[in-house]
């Protein structure tokens, strides 16, 4: 089972790591523009085989991608200066994307492709228009979303009421960004609810705990960067477990981002949703039975999408 990781840096790094440390496909390719940090990075990790599981680990082309069954595309540009603005960023990006597209798909046509690049929402957005051309559905292109949030949320909820966090149940949707969408109204721990569950074990868990949980999930990754520049462990353990779900058909339910003809009242937009993922891609699509609250925050948050999406159209328009 090969995998193919388009841009090697700290993400698409960190997430070929994490793929040997968890024992995930047999073999991964690393592909960058700077072929030197490529290069490095695949032996850099293939010198780690020998303590985790037996991987092959190389550095290549796009040409290297034929035969991938996933490939995850974590490229990507910076902001080249204070003065451009987000749309002129997302603009470059947009082109990039359009020559880094077809490369993939020319070489690895069946393979499904795994957006990391943020913000993940939009790019994946644009991925799945590039790829739509070249005759691939948009099953098999999704974005890693709010697969890591909803990790953050499951994981300081169960800190607070002292459960496992594989045993709490609960979603954050929407924007991987600022505008996402704790689902609260459906967190179950033990096939009850969070309400529930406090009230049977004592424990409280009022606004003022709720507010302290939405802060820090929604906020995570600002702290992180804060202290040390950039965030890469945690999406490159989610990116690994997307990829073991696909290769291995697990069926597994999570939240990538994928393109929806619409969510919340908002059409042809792509945001974060529970959805059955399987070794073809996404296989199913579910609709959460929200709070009045959440509906019309979730509402909100793909209808910044929207937005943007039309803004970057009208960009790209201009530039061309």
């Amino acid at each position: 089972m090969k995998i193919g990781i388009v841009g090697s840096g700290m993400v698409g790094a960190t997430a070929a790591y994490a793929m040997v440390m968890r024992g995930v496909g047999r073999e991964i390719v690393l592909v960058d523009k700077n072929q030197a940090r490529a290069e490095a990075e695949a032996d850099d990790i293939y010198h780690a085989v020998p303590f985790a599981s037996a991987l092959e680990i190389n550095d290549g082309d796009y040409s290297d991608l034929k035969g991938c069954k996933v490939v995850i595309i974590a490229a990507g540009v910076n902001q080249a200066s204070k003065d451009e603005t987000r749309l002129q960023l997302l603009g470059r990006n947009a082109q990039i994307f359009r020559q880094i597209v077809p490369e993939i798909l020319k070489y690895a046509p069946e393979a499904i492709l795994v957006v990391a690049t943020n913000p993940v929402d939009i790019m994946t957005h644009i991925t799945a228009q590039f790829a739509a051309e070249h005759g691939v559905p948009s099953t098999r292109v999704f974005g890693s979303g709010t697969t890591l949030d909803t990790a953050r949320f499951r994981t300081l909820v169960g800190r607070h009421v002292g459960v496992d966090s594989h045993h709490v149940h609960g979603y954050v949707i929407g924007e991987h960004g600022d505008s996402e969408v704790l689902t609260w109204s459906l967190v179950d721990i033990a096939g009850i609810s969070l309400d529930e569950f406090c009230r049977r074990r004592n424990i409280k868990m009022d606004f003022t705990d709720r507010a302290r949980i939405d802060e820090n999930v929604r906020n995570a990754a600002y702290h992180i960067i804060q202290g040390k520049g950039a965030t890469y462990y945690g999406i490159g353990s989610a990116l690994t477990r997307i990829v073991e779900v696909i290769l291995h058909d697990q069926r597994a339910i999570m939240t990538v981002c994928a393109p929806h003809n619409e969510i919340a009242d908002v059409k042809n937009v792509t945001v974060a949703m529970p959805h059955l993922i399987g070794g073809n891609g996404i296989i199913d699509t579910f609709p959460l039975k929200l709070s009045y609250d959440e509906q019309e925050k979730l509402h909100k948050s793909a209808n910044l999408i929207r937005g943007i999406l039309d803004d970057l159209e009208k960009e790209v328009e201009k530039a061309e």
